[in-house]
């Protein structure tokens, strides 16, 4: 009997868009079981940023393991830990001019973004949060209240109060500012939505559909929330770690959140690993009033010190995905030229990208073609109706390109009737 039916829960999801048994990676490939391979435009939900197995960041960990470092550590200072810190705040803070206290949390985004409601609700003495449409925050139940998708929030006998869900960027048309609509809601004592402790926002919406803000609207959502007394927390769970194109999605735009949430690529080699930035006047914890027995991953914390030091010290791998970058829109822009009765959408930033179908039956066809001939791509978006990309950041161009190839060809199979 398979042991993945006979054991294990019917929540699992990836499991039946990739309908085999995985048992080694490297770099941009995976290997099946029967020794097939995949190139992985997938990238664990995000949290390989820089592939499978790292050479350069699995040395530092089996260097780590084989001198006996502490694997386990809470919130005890640790080598790891100051090691970690050292080189975040050397090469990702000082250099950007970004001053934040870092909380380490539970393991997940889910934990930090938990964390993040917290502490915004607790420094401010305000319960509301604002949060967008479109948005994905996490499944644990605080996560959960700042997530829009009905599919998720889809619970019995839960209940989710203190959150108002206003309009993203482009959600009611290109035409229509939604900065100006959320600012009369905010500032009219008749709306019914009370000043919030915080709004929340990812400045790219990746399981929303892969929908971007521009760096306009983010830098008059910021400007708001200043003029308001408002925290602006950034979800950068999925678009940074130089997925989005800079190490903070929020770069580009030129702001300055109060509070940040990290995780999925932090560790660099795809172990659990989650922080809070918080600006130093909003540290307002008492010793132990948020907790965790898995903070202090140690050998996350090895890997993703690694990670910095090999990837973050210069601007070669910035330089990398603009150009893939650049290909891979003009890839996705040929087919929704090409069947642009079927593809409605072709969009993306850094190395995030969208093709938006009409017919998710049709996403989901083309999902199993491109699995069947060697590439792993994911859905997203409420309706699942969005193709979504997102290869390692230092993924070889021929690699790349192959995987692009694969995409069109099952776009051709399924669209070219």
């Amino acid at each position: 009997m398979d042991i993945f039916e006979h054991l294990e829960s019917n929540v699992r999801r990836y499991n039946h868009l990739f309908p085999t048994i995985f048992v080694s990676a490297q770099g941009a490939i995976i290997y099946d079981d029967e020794k097939r391979e995949y190139i992985d435009f997938f990238s664990g939900a995000g949290a390989l940023n820089y592939g499978h197995n790292n050479p350069q960041i699995k040395r530092s960990l089996l260097n780590y393991l084989e001198n006996n470092g502490l694997v386990h550590g809470l919130d005890l200072q640790t080598k790891a830990k100051a090691e970690f810190m050292s080189a975040f705040e050397s090469i990702i803070l000082k250099p950007r001019n970004l001053d934040y206290k870092i909380q380490f949390t539970g393991p997940t985004g889910a934990n930090a973004i938990e964390a993040a409601l917290k502490i915004s609700r607790l420094a401010e003495g305000k319960s509301n949060i604002i949060a967008f449409t479109n948005s994905f925050h996490g499944l644990s139940l605080g996560a959960l209240a700042v997530t829009a998708n009905s599919f998720y929030r889809n619970e019995k006998f839960v209940n989710r109060q203190n959150v108002s869900f206003l309009p993203y960027d482009g959600y009611l048309g290109d035409s229509i500012n939604t900065i100006e609509y959320l600012e009369k809601t905010l500032r009219d004592p008749g709306s019914g939505v009370d000043i919030p402790a915080a709004v929340i926002v990812e400045t790219v919406q990746a399981e929303g559909g892969i929908n971007i803000a521009k760096t306009s609207w983010l830098r008059n959502l910021s400007r708001l929330c200043q003029d308001l007394g408002i925290l602006l927390i950034i979800d950068d769970i999925q678009a940074g770690i130089g997925r989005a194109g800079t190490f903070f999605s929020f770069e580009e735009a030129g702001i300055y959140p109060d509070i940040v949430v990290l995780s999925k690529s932090l560790s660099g080699f795809g172990l659990p690993m989650s922080l809070v930035l918080l600006k130093p006047e909003l540290d307002k914890w008492q010793s132990g009033e948020h907790s965790g027995t898995f903070r202090g991953n140690a050998l996350a914390m090895v890997t993703a010190a690694a990670s910095l030091q090999e990837f973050w010290q210069n601007d070669v791998l910035v330089k990398k995905v603009r150009q893939w970058s650049e290909i891979i829109y003009n890839q996705l822009d040929q087919m929704k030229h090409l069947f642009s009765k079927d593809i409605t959408g072709a969009r993306g930033k850094g190395m995030l990208f969208g093709l938006q179908l009409r017919e998710p039956d049709k996403v989901k066809t083309i999902i199993h073609h491109c699995f069947q001939h060697g590439l792993l791509v994911e859905p997203c978006g409420p309706e699942n109706n969005v193709i979504k990309l997102a290869p390692p950041l230092n993924i070889d161009e021929a690699i790349l390109l192959k995987g692009l190839s694969l995409l069109n060809n099952a776009v051709q199979a399924v669209l070219g009737d």
